[in-house]
């Protein structure tokens, strides 16, 4: 089985945790954070994954490599320009096989894989798109099927959502090649805004499926995505901490300190005396000196907080970056790598 993984934006609204490096190579809890996604396809049968991606495309392939780490082979579709979802897939067509997944690569999940291909099989599909029912839709789209599954309609970011269950793309599609036909060449094209419509009946389908979803792209859904993993709530193989705290190797911790249930700490953090924690995510080889006080708060690698200084929720420290003492970063405040402060 091969996979797609969409994975060529600059990861805008994550920033400054992207300001140097690519989305899928930022850190989440203990890897980088597509590492959860090549583990997941690979849990359902994937043997082999083009990363199509652009923005900082020499990162990803420095980290990820050639992809046996995780047991799959790595293949790279580099976008010479942004291309959409549509003309990435496009532009890696010599890679693809006869029947291939696409995924989103912003997304953490667990859902079940192989029953989305055994649907697709089951009806003659071309595209069969995995449906997940959301409380609100109104940031995504509703997707509308028949009976059998075939997809009757898109109705974008709707005020309301009528009859039936709120269904929206989860970002993952199981494509016969033939696909690739109606895809421009060479220019933008959007999957979502222009093949799958064009595909109503001839083909498209829509899978309901459940379990863990969720986009990781701004800082508040990245605390929450690494919460859920050290929680157990989303399937992955790190170990469920329910109740206490994610502790990478090598960390020092004085012993008056507060760590919070919900706190990540990478390897070789130093967290100093009297400094608390709670629901913060520290990652490998930042420094939090003594007095200090984490509430939501993102402390990317290397970066440091000098004593007696308060972060407030939803504050972003990017790399490198330097705090000074006795300060205090108001809620929603973003330091970039290597700024001092």
């Amino acid at each position: 089985m091969q996979a797609v993984i969409l994975a060529g934006g600059e990861g805008t609204r994550l920033r400054p945790l992207t300001s140097r490096v690519a989305k899928p190579v930022v850190t989440l809890v203990d890897r980088p954070f597509i590492a959860f996604m090549l583990e997941w396809v690979q849990r359902h049968g994937v043997t082999d994954v083009v990363l199509a991606c652009g923005f900082r495309a020499d990162g990803v392939r420095e980290v990820l490599g050639d992809g046996s780490h995780y047991g799959l082979r790595l293949q790279y579709a580099e976008e010479p320009e942004p291309l959409g979802t549509g003309g990435a897939v496009r532009h890696a067509a010599e890679l693809l096989d006869e029947r291939f997944l696409v995924c989103n690569g912003d997304v953490l999940t667990d859902f079940d894989l192989d029953a989305q291909r055994e649907q697709h099989e089951r009806t003659g599909a071309v595209a069969t798109l995995a449906l997940i029912s959301v409380d609100d839709p109104s940031a995504f789209g509703l997707v509308r099927c028949d009976a059998d599954g075939a997809v009757r309609e898109f109705v974008e970011k709707p005020s309301t959502t009528g009859d039936g269950p709120s269904l929206v793309s989860a970002g993952a599609y199981m494509l016969e090649r033939s696909v690739l036909d109606l895809i421009p060449p060479d220019r933008a094209v959007s999957l979502e805004r222009e093949i799958w419509p064009a595909l109503i009946g001839r083909g498209l389908y829509g899978h309901v499926t459940s379990g863990y979803w969720l986009d990781i792209g701004t800082p508040e859904r990245y605390l929450q995505g690494s919460f859920d993993i050290i929680g157990g709530i989303v399937q992955t193989d790190i170990e469920s901490r329910a109740g206490s705290a994610f502790i990478g190797a090598g960390c020092e911790i004085a012993d008056d300190a507060r760590i919070g249930a919900q706190v990540v700490l990478g390897a070789g953090v130093r967290i100093g005396s009297a400094t608390s924690v709670e629901r913060s995510v520290v990652l490998e080889g930042a420094q939090i000196a003594a007095g200090c006080v984490l509430r939501n708060s993102i402390v990317a690698e290397r970066a440091k907080i000098g004593p007696h200084t308060e972060l407030e929720d939803g504050v972003v420290v990017g790399a490198d970056a330097e705090i000074g003492g006795n300060e205090r970063l108001v809620a929603g405040t973003r330091v970039e790598p290597g700024e001092f402060a």
